[in-house]
């Protein structure tokens, strides 16, 4: 059988490729070896955030009173909270087949290998079946690091940590990425006792330090060790059915053993190449074992491409749909426009959630720019104060000689849905003078942004 796009992975990056092929009129298909919808729908963005509703829900309950609402009795029911966040993914799930129906694609399920001369073949069962294509798209994404540590029954990934059925007395979590620190959050808003061991000198290493020192100081406030500068040196299995853990500081060399319930690894992801047959036809990897592409996703063999969590960049949900749509929209000839990877938001949704896009502080005075910073705090906001949620703040970076919007960092609740305006301005290359001389509603969370740009240009009203 031969098709003219074959795509192996049905994440966010092979499903949308495969529905926009086919919508161009390609002949489709779509090879999957585990769930439909990848790591994102299934054990990723989607029930991680269902989780992260209910814990907030718990924490608003707990925190009524100063609603003017005495709510009795609040009582939380993980089983309840893991049933609703498999429900929400398996709702997901049969939308996305409908979609793969509704547009005709060939959904094959098993595990595909590339042979020479444009060809696959997918072991399903005791079958095997080959197929030939014009075009091949990889998107099987990527896998959980492992630890240089032997297996332990309490040792979890992200997946092993939503499926615990009990509420951890004690969790300790390596790393403090997005994935670490929500999962972070969530245990610590049903009760659990938090460590997080971070290598490097902040929590949320990537993010503007402004916004790092924030968000520790708001997980400090909330019960959670925070031990930066830190490694784990071993870990023993003990009788009592927990896991006793030494942690070694870097600064000083001192160390510290704990005793846990559970154990959240979260250090990364590495790419799932393993077993893909790259070899058969030449498809060369970086030295971190991605996929080599150029900027429209073309591996170093014609006709052979790659996105998503496979190749170098952002492992993000948003960004591997929209390589998928520009890389088929390449194979038909559509000459797309390229993606600007500077100005890709980065979300974690804890609770406040943080949001932010560009250039840090650091990083535009790295580059050379001469920069004029804006700041606004949602203490001084009327609609933060109204909804009971005025923590965190909004940073503004702009280009003193161009006004070029070169970043934006955001802390607080509502600032993963607030930040598109950013994404949107700096696509349209806005400048400050633009959103100011736009009007936004009062009261909102968007005055804020007017608020922190006013503050970078000494027009402050409010602050």
């Amino acid at each position: 059988m031969h098709f003219d796009l074959i795509v192996l992975g049905s994440g966010p990056a092979g499903y949308v490729a495969a529905i926009r092929a086919a919508q161009f009129g390609l002949k489709t298909a779509l090879v999957e070896n585990k769930e439909l919808g990848g790591v994102c729908l299934n054990w990723g963005c989607i029930p991680t955030k269902s989780l992260l509703k209910s814990a907030n829900l718990f924490q608003l309950f707990k925190n009524s009173n100063k609603y003017g609402i005495n709510a009795k009795k609040v009582e939380l029911k993980l089983e309840k909270i893991l049933a609703r966040s498999r429900n929400i993914v398996e709702e997901l799930q049969k939308g996305v087949a409908f979609l793969i129906k509704k547009n005709e694609i060939k959904l094959i399920y098993g595990t595909a290998k590339i042979l020479e001369e444009k060809t696959i073949i997918v072991k399903s069962k005791n079958k095997k079946t080959k197929y030939k294509f014009s075009n091949l798209i990889i998107a099987t994404g990527a896998q959980p690091k492992q630890l240089d540590f032997p297996k332990i029954p309490n040792l979890v990934n992200y997946k092993g940590a939503m499926s615990i059925r009990e509420i951890p007395n004690k969790i300790l979590i390596i790393g403090s990425g997005a994935i670490g620190l929500e999962f972070a959050y969530f245990y610590n808003a049903i009760g659990s006792k938090v460590i997080i061991v971070e290598k490097h000198s902040q929590i949320l290493p990537n993010a503007d330090r402004e916004i790092s020192i924030e968000i520790s100081k708001n997980f400090k406030n909330k019960g959670i060790k925070l031990l930066t500068n830190s490694r784990i040196k071993e870990i023993k299995y003990l009788k009592s059915k927990q896991t006793q853990i030494e942690i070694e500081y870097f600064k000083n060399k001192d160390y510290i053993k704990v005793n846990v319930d559970y154990i959240l690894s979260a250090i990364g992801i590495t790419p799932f190449t393993k077993n893909l047959g790259l070899e058969n036809v030449g498809i060369k990897l970086t030295k971190n074992g991605h996929i080599k592409v150029n900027e429209y996703y073309e591996t170093n063999i014609k006709n052979y491409y790659a996105i998503g969590d496979v190749i170098p960049g952002f492992s993000l949900a948003h960004v591997a749909s929209h390589e998928a749509k520009i890389c088929v929209e390449q194979i038909i000839g559509l000459n797309p426009k390229k993606l600007n990877y500077n100005n890709i938001p980065r979300c974690i949704y804890t609770n406040p959630e943080i949001a932010f896009v560009g250039y840090s502080e650091k990083e535009a005075l790295a580059k050379g720019f001469e920069i004029k910073v804006g700041k606004f705090p949602f203490s001084a906001l009327g609609k933060a104060k109204i909804n009971g949620e005025t923590e965190g703040f909004i940073k503004v970076i702009f280009d003193k000689k161009s006004g070029e919007w070169l970043g934006c960092h955001m802390i607080g609740k509502g600032v993963t849905e607030l930040i598109t305006e950013v994404i949107i301005a700096r696509n349209l290359e806005t400048t400050h003078l633009e959103v100011l001389e736009s009007t936004h509603p009062h009261p909102s969370i968007n005055e804020s942004l007017v608020e922190a740009i006013e503050n970078a240009y000494g027009k402050s009203i409010h602050f």
